[in-house]
């Protein structure tokens, strides 16, 4: 960590469960869909997180925005811990914390202009007086390459790449440390993708803001992250530098997902691992290792016990026989 990069966020075996009724005379059973994830991420630089469906991408995007909060763990924004802060610590804090979500069109009041939407922010924070805000909406919009013009018309008036924009100014109104992208490019067309990637990037050097990229498309991912974080069943299997993960992944399950990415570069195509079977319940848990059902290379004695994170280069990889 360096001076010009402080640690803004940070989690520390971050939990998630749920319980889950299994009938009249049954106990309930716990769904673990966060298991245990610690990170941290400094300013101006982007985490992205990826894994397939079910993985608990989405529910750690929900702790960090304090959606929800963890049943068990610490997250801490600035060294405040959000798990156990009060009614008003959390206040200042979640203007701290903003979300961008995968589709524009369902995150934006389709009765509310584009302008109204950019204010509401500062106007339920008590931020400025109405000409304030109204030239900080306006300045936004420019930030975002929309034009003056655009902040009275409605969403539905624009293409999906001008809102997505706009989701993104709104989201930077309360200027925020920490910015989680949940998808936010796969709702958009190709050809719109390198726009709003490049416009995120320019916004970070511009305001130092921290990315927490939430994605399953590993091109993308290439391109934008400065650390991966790749989980599977509620848990961090391998983390570290972007150029180490992509080049030396030390996972059988960072391998397997990297395989799958296609690319017209000969020269990155690997040999394709094929997984068998399908993602395990959180519900019922495999003894050992979690990925071991499916494990191309899996021993028996990955059962017997689960593979904690250790460092392997610059890596931390959980497997046994990594």
């Amino acid at each position: 960590m360096t001076s010009a990069h402080p640690v803004v966020l940070e989690a520390r075996d971050l939990r998630r469960e749920y319980p889950v009724s299994r009938g009249l005379f049954q106990p309930p059973a716990v769904v673990q869909a966060l298991a245990g994830v610690s990170f941290s991420v400094q300013a101006g630089r982007t985490l992205a997180v990826v894994g397939e469906s079910g993985c608990g991408k989405s529910t750690l995007a929900r702790l960090l925005t304090m959606i929800e909060s963890p049943t068990r763990g610490e997250l801490l924004i600035d060294g405040k811990d959000v798990a156990h802060a009060d009614a008003a610590l959390r206040r200042q804090l979640r203007r701290q914390i903003q979300i961008v979500f995968q589709n524009p069109y369902g995150s934006l009041n389709p009765r509310q202009t584009v302008g109204a939407a950019l204010m509401e922010p500062l106007l339920v924070n008590g931020i400025g007086d109405a000409a304030q805000r109204e030239a900080r909406a306006r300045a936004m919009l420019r930030q975002v390459g929309l034009r003056e013009e655009h902040f009275g018309r409605y969403p539905h008036m624009f293409s999906g790449g001008q809102r997505q924009r706009v989701a993104i100014a709104r989201a930077l109104m309360l200027e925020p440390r920490v910015l989680v992208l949940d998808e936010p490019v796969s709702a958009l067309d190709v050809s719109i993708r390198a726009q709003v990637l490049n416009l995120l990037d320019d916004l970070q050097q511009a305001l130092g803001v921290a990315y927490i990229f939430i994605s399953h498309d590993l091109g993308v991912v290439r391109h934008v992250a400065d650390e991966v974080m790749v989980m599977y069943l509620g848990r961090c299997v391998e983390q570290g530098p972007r150029d180490a993960v992509f080049d030396t992944p030390r996972h059988p399950y960072t391998k397997a997902l990297l395989s799958a990415t296609p690319t017209v570069d000969v020269a990155l195509r690997r040999e394709r691992v094929i997984l068998k079977g399908e993602l395990p319940s959180p519900i019922d848990r495999p003894s050992g290792c979690p990925f071991r059902t499916r494990c191309p290379i899996a021993e028996p004695h990955c059962a017997e016990a689960e593979p904690v994170l250790r460092p392997i280069g610059v890596q931390q990889v959980a497997c046994w026989l990594a």
